[in-house]
């Protein structure tokens, strides 16, 4: 047996838990796991080990540029199972990939907002369930603080969402309310579990994994949104099988698509187009005749607003892509933009303090001379 077929006998099939500087947490499958080596070939791996490694990346892989990501699936050689380390050598081909967060092989996304404390906000849940639309994943909608609303409430909130395209699952992290129904949901999955902060993200992952102790952060009273607790993406294995990825808090997503993109990520919006067709292929679905998806629908002022942002961000990258574009874009407030005229010639454009100060001190010497 030669060198080359020993090393690739030797190596390890594992998934990357974590990603922190230049380390990487690998869990190691368990016996027999069946390893493509990229030419064709399949090696079974030889190991008596199922355990976690700290791995480094082999300079190989950073020469060819190939990065390697929280739910990859890697082969790792040369493991010291007394110091528990190991190198990457192999980065298998991905099923999918996220930017943000930064992750890959997902099968779906866990939305958790709270229906109080802090209050549900259908214009911030909206533009999360519109991010998460655009990935192409399945979305599981789950309400958490069930508990803290009446039974009318509940079934207000749930006609709603039902009008969007959605059955959320409503639990209560606190009084142990449909854990178990979401477990279920969760079971066998790769997992992105996504939100605003505060709403009881951390507190869930604890109920669904026992013994992991996660930080909980508070609520900001002037705020009323919670403070960031998580700061990197890390997956967690769940007791009945799958791996739950928690992602860092924030309060609004970036909204990356296409004005013409941005009607497919409303479920109402497609079931219209399901029935009939605009007259127009490229209908932005505002003004224009025909239209199949504009009309008095629930979240169609949200789509509006979401259109404008998207347009505005359109002709952003157009002009940064134009140098000669004499207009610009100027971001004010939420979802709000101004157009305004770029100034052409240097003369209207103030001079640094750098080249001021050049321009006294040349002033200076020219009057001691």
């Amino acid at each position: 047996m030669t060198e080359e077929v020993l090393q690739d006998s030797c190596r390890l099939l594992g998934t990357v838990l974590a990603v922190q500087a230049n380390y990487y947490r690998v869990r190691l499958d368990s016996d027999g796991e069946m390893a493509s080596l990229g030419d064709g070939e399949n090696t079974r791996l030889n190991s008596s080990h199922s355990s976690l490694l700290l791995c480094t990346r082999r300079t190989r892989l950073k020469k060819i540029g190939q990065q390697v990501m929280v739910g990859d699936r890697v082969l790792v050689e040369e493991p010291d199972w007394t110091g528990q380390r190991g190198a990457i050598a192999d980065v298998l081909p991905r099923k999918n990939q996220l930017d943000r967060p930064a992750i890959a092989n997902v099968n779906q996304i866990l939305l958790v907002f709270a229906v109080a404390d802090p209050p549900l906000e259908p214009y911030q849940l909206s533009r999360f369930l519109i991010k998460a639309e655009s990935t192409g994943l399945d979305v599981v909608l789950c309400l958490n603080k069930s508990d803290l609303i009446t039974t009318q409430q509940q079934a207000e909130i749930n006609q709603h969402l039902t009008n969007w395209g959605y059955e959320p699952i409503f639990i209560s992290v606190y009084k142990s309310i449909n854990i178990d129904d979401l477990a279920n949901l969760l079971k066998d999955n790769i997992t992105v579990l996504a939100g605003p902060s505060g709403v009881g993200k951390s507190s869930l992952i604890n109920a669904l994994i026992p013994n992991i102790n996660l930080r909980v952060g508070e609520i900001s009273g002037k705020l009323a949104r919670g403070r960031h607790t998580t700061r990197h993406v890390e997956l967690f294995d769940l007791p009945n099988g799958g791996l739950l990825a928690d992602t860092p808090g924030f309060n609004q997503p970036d909204l990356d698509c296409t004005p013409e993109e941005l009607a497919a990520y409303f479920p109402e919006a497609r079931q219209r187009l399901a029935v009939a067709r605009c007259r127009f292929s490229n209908c932005l679905h505002r003004d224009e005749p025909d239209c199949a998806v504009r009309g008095d629908w629930e979240r169609y002022q949200h789509y509006l607003e979401f259109l404008e942002e998207a347009i505005a961000r359109q002709s952003q990258l157009n002009q940064q892509a134009d140098p000669e574009s004499t207009i610009k874009v100027k971001t004010k407030g939420k979802g709000k933009h101004q157009y305004e005229p770029k100034l052409e010639s240097k003369k209207y454009r103030q001079k640094s303090r750098r080249t001021q100060l050049q321009e006294l001190q040349e002033l200076y010497r020219e009057s001691e001379e």
